[in-house]
């Protein structure tokens, strides 16, 4: 069954207001993550939607908050607030893209406790405990930060509100195929909207 993105954006729609979504609930004890998986040629009408939902109050009695968090806009601030931005590119030129992957990855404590990751700081702080998280900006970020290692970081210590990534790709509920190009990695614990 192919959705186009309009039906397929109605059913995330529905799916993050219903109750056992919002209560992370129906799941087998399983975290409440989820991938939102698209073409990446509807990445502008993905974009277009993230802006409408994002503050919204939704639940039945309005008091869940949905956060959506873009984790290339947190990245470039971060990496500018430490002056590494002139460094990062003229580090690409002189040593690759392979040396800025790696020292990118150290920078935002991707290797390290998944408490001190940036990603994980960030949005745990301004997540309030009633609320639905979007993780945007996933094809922005590759091949800098692989999608697989936002999620096996996060699902490690982020487990008390449901997390949804949207994904500019495919998910097949054993791997992520990211842009339609380059399989990502395998990642098994999230659901498929």
């Amino acid at each position: 069954m192919s959705l186009s993105i309009q039906e397929h954006i109605e059913k995330l729609d529905e799916t993050i207001q219903e109750e056992d979504f919002l209560l992370n609930r129906g799941l087998g004890n399983e975290v409440g993550y989820y991938i939102f998986d698209y073409d990446p040629k509807d990445e502008l009408i993905v974009r277009d939607h993230m802006k409408e939902i994002s503050g919204m109050s939704i639940g039945v009695e309005k008091d869940y908050a949905v956060k959506v968090f873009n984790l290339y806009t947190i990245m470039l601030e971060y990496l500018e607030q430490r002056g590494f931005t002139e460094k990062a590119i003229k580090m690409e030129e002189k040593r690759g893209m392979q040396k800025l992957v790696e020292s990118i990855g150290r920078l935002l404590k991707m290797d390290q406790a998944e408490e001190e990751n940036v990603f994980f700081e960030y949005v745990s702080a301004n997540t309030p405990e009633k609320s639905v998280v979007f993780l945007t900006g996933i094809g922005e970020l590759y091949p800098l930060i692989r999608a697989h290692s936002i999620l096996n970081k996060m699902h490690q210590v982020f487990d008390r509100v449901p997390v949804v990534m949207m994904y500019p790709g495919e998910y097949d509920k054993l791997s992520l195929t990211i842009l339609n190009t380059n399989k990502d990695d395998n990642y098994y614990r999230a659901f498929r909207i």
